[in-house]
Parts: C-alpha cells; structure tokens; sequence
C-alpha cells in the first residue's frame, strides 16, 4: 500500500486529496499548524495528522505532497529531499491522480466551488459516481471530495500557483476573469495568460464552455487549441447556452428557462428552478447544465435535480435564524464576490437591514483592488470593516481603516478586532436584521459567536 504523506493536510486543497487517496486504499499521513475541521474529517477516515511540522513526521512514505503555502524551506520538504523521497507540489500531484480520468476541470477568478459542487451534486444524482475535489463541503453531497468508479473526476481548477497547469481537462468551464491573486500574478495580463496556457492544456476533441456574460472569458475562446470545441453559456443573446425568461420570487427563488441557440436556431432544452439567489448563481446553474448536455445525460432529470441544490457552506449559508435575526456566512473576498452576494442578500431580504461585516484577506489583494472595494457594498445598509486577514503573507503596515476612510458609505465603521465587531453586533442589531459575514480568512468566528451569543439571549427572554 502507497503512503502518501500531505504537508498542509488541513487546508482545503490537501484535507480533499487525502479523503480522495483513502477512499481509494492509499495509506495517508500529514501535517499542518492546527488541526482545523478538514483536518479532523480525514483523521476520522484514517489518515495519521501530525500538529506542527517535523523532520520525523515523513517516515514510512514513498511520495510526499506539499501545499503552495509550504516553502522550499520547510523541514519537512528538506527531510524527504534528504531521504530521497520524491516531494510534487499540488498541481505535479493532481495531473497524475486524474490522468485516467475524463476531469471536467472548473476555473475562474468567481464562482468555481458553487459551480464545481453543481456538476458533482448532478452527476451523483444521476448515477454516475463521479470522484471530484471541491474547494468547499457540498451540502447536498457531506463532502469536499470523493473517489468515485465513474469515469470522471470534476475538479475546481485553482489558478493560485498556478496549480492549474497540472491538469490536463476533457471539458473545461471558465466562469470568468479578473485580476486576482496579484502576490501571485502582478499584472492582469499575467493572469490572462496563465488561463490561456490552462486552456491550451485541453485533452484531444476537449471542450471549452466559457461565460459569455464576461468579456474576458468569452476572449478566451481564442486560445482553444484545433481540435478542440468551444461553447459560450450565460444570459447574452449570443450565448449558445443560454438562460432566458428569468423569474425572482419573492423568497428570491429563480426560475428560468434553458435555451440551446446554434447557427441552425434555438432550441428549448429545459426549465430549472432554483433556490440559491443571485444573477451569479443563474449562470452557475447554466454551466453546469450544460456540463450535462455536453457529456449526454438526461437534461431534464438534471435540471429537476437542480431544485434541490442546496449549495456550499460559507457560500451564501445560512447559520441560523434567531430572534429574527439572519446569520449568513460568505467566502466574498474580492470585489466582484463581494458585489454579487450583496445584491443577492437584497434580492431575498427586500426591506430588512443588512449588516455586511469584510475581512479583508491578504495586504497585495487588498492594495491592488482598493478602488473597487471602496465601491462594493452599496446594497448595504450598515458596514463594518475588520483588519486585514494576512494569510500567507507578512504582515506590513497597510490597515483596512485606510480602505474605511476612502468610503463614502453613511454606516461604515472600522473594528480592529474581530471582538469589536462582535461586541458592535451584539449591541446594535434588532429584530428583522441580517448580517453577513464575508471572509476568506478567520472571521466565520464571528457568525458562529454571535449565533451563540442570540441563543443564549434567546433562552434567557
């Protein structure tokens, strides 16, 4: 039996590739700073989870696998290179466990883990055991990965350390493009050019759907290489998959019609109802539908099924509802994400207050973008802004206040600590009140304390 040993086990890329290697009999060991949730799910299912990194830790393996966030230095990478145990980075890693396999590969500055659990969720219910690694916990599916006996494997396509350029897709979906992770690429023009490489790494006959709602996506229909096949989905006229007759509720509850328009004429594929809100999660919905239309599964089935997709967590989830108090937790950490989950709060909640509590995540992101996040949280009626969530970065002498006092928002304050943002929630909300918590870092403490904190008042009443 193969022992694989993780670096970074208890991150979401590492945590999904060992649940993937112990469902399929590898032995599996790792290690990170913590143990987070991700880290005790694998532990529960088998894998040894070492706390903190150590030299002996990578004893017994034959191949050891490491996070982007774990550098050339770390003394574990160093035993294993002394040891002469082969050491691949995530991407070197996933090209190989997915070669077999017809991967349906989901990339994109927004959107891809919504969209990616759709596709897993879909071929699942339609019986085809698909294995698949998600960059979030399927609700409908309990997991985050799964080493299926079906033919393909739907993978969420991370271009941060261009972790990408691993993969070689059978089917790519691109759900659109914008200027991201500038540590990583400090130009957008770099970034482009890495989804464009990305594509041209297509298997023979593979096909591209991109979002033809985004222009930069739909460009990218250029680096499609012969061969190969390209299809645009969205709500554009010209979009050969195509959302039409859109319908919102008043839950915020989308219906909408699915439309297959060639140079021959359009075609009605199906009807879809759909509870997730948003435009954002409208096209989510096309593209993976059309996912289903392209590898020749039942549409109507599958868009039947669609009502039922209840999301991701910490993608628009809904923690609880106490003394009419809304608690939804978000992963929106760049403008765009920010924007869109905003106005699908106030597409569900018309007349109710709503509280939009950021965590900036990453100084360079923060920098870069800082004109446009100045701008994003209009559907807003209160604001408050935490410090910067530093993650793999050092720390420098950029505040999030700098953003708050660029802001022309009337209710936007700035909490230095998490616990301020707390103690401010606490003291301030009131019935029919929603508050969002939007992080990519460690802010979801927030939502969680403040649930408690409403329960507690709650039996006290």
């Amino acid at each position: 039996m193969m022992h694989v040993h993780l670096i970074g086990i208890g991150g979401t890329g590492l945590s999904a590739i060992a649940r993937v290697l112990l469902e399929s009999g590898y032995r599996v060991s790792g290690s990170d700073q913590t143990l987070s949730t991700l880290a005790q799910d694998v532990q529960s299912l088998g894998a040894q989870v070492f706390i903190g990194h150590q030299a002996e830790n990578i004893q017994g393996a034959d191949l050891v696998v490491r996070s982007s966030a774990i550098s050339d230095t770390n003394v574990e990478v160093a035993a294993a290179l002394a040891a002469g145990i082969p050491v691949l980075k995530r991407s070197e890693f996933l090209g190989r466990l997915i070669a077999d396999r017809d991967s349906i590969a989901i990339a994109g500055t927004h959107g891809k883990t919504t969209t990616t659990a759709m596709i897993a969720y879909l071929l699942t219910a339609l019986g085809e055991d698909p294995s698949y690694i998600i960059g979030g916990v399927a609700k409908d599916l309990n997991s985050n990965a799964h080493a299926g006996q079906g033919r393909s494997f739907v993978i969420e396509a991370d271009e941060y350390d261009r972790m990408f350029l691993g993969l070689h897709p059978a089917i790519i979906v691109l759900t659109n493009l914008e200027h991201d992770h500038p540590d990583c690429y400090p130009t957008l023009e770099e970034y482009r050019s890495a989804f464009a490489e990305f594509i041209h790494q297509l298997k023979p006959a593979g096909v591209l759907l991109a979002c033809a709602d985004d222009l930069a996506a739909q460009q990218m229909v250029e680096a499609v290489p012969a061969g190969c096949q390209a299809f645009t989905y969205g709500m554009h006229e010209n979009a050969a998959y195509q959302a039409r007759n859109i319908q919102v509720n008043e839950n915020g509850d989308t219906q909408f019609e699915l439309w297959n328009n060639t140079p021959g004429g359009s075609k009605l594929l199906t009807q879809v109802n759909l509870t997730l809100p948003g435009i954002h999660n409208i096209r989510n919905a096309t593209a993976a539908l059309a996912v289903i239309h392209q590898v020749g599964l039942p549409l109507e089935t599958a868009a039947h099924k669609m009502q039922s997709f209840s999301g991701t967590g910490r993608r628009f989830d809904i923690l609880g509802v106490v003394q009419d108090i809304t608690l939804i937790d978000d992963y929106a950490h760049h403008p765009t994400e920010i924007i869109a989950t905003l106005q699908a709060a106030r597409s569900r909640f018309k007349n109710r207050r709503i509280w939009a509590v950021w965590q900036p995540h990453t100084y360079s992101r923060t920098q870069t973008l800082l004109d446009e996040y100045v701008n994003s949280f209009n559907e807003a009626d209160q604001v408050i802004i935490t410090e910067i969530y530093a993650s793999r970065e050092s720390p420098c002498d950029f505040s999030s206040n700098e953003v708050v006092v660029r802001m022309s928002h009337p209710n936007v304050r700035y909490a230095a600590a998490l616990q301020d943002a707390e103690l401010l929630l606490q003291s301030e909300l009131r019935a029919g009140d929603v508050v969002i918590v939007l992080s990519a870092g460690d802010a979801a403490q927030i939502s969680a304390n403040l649930l408690a904190f409403l329960r507690q008042k709650e039996g006290l009443l």
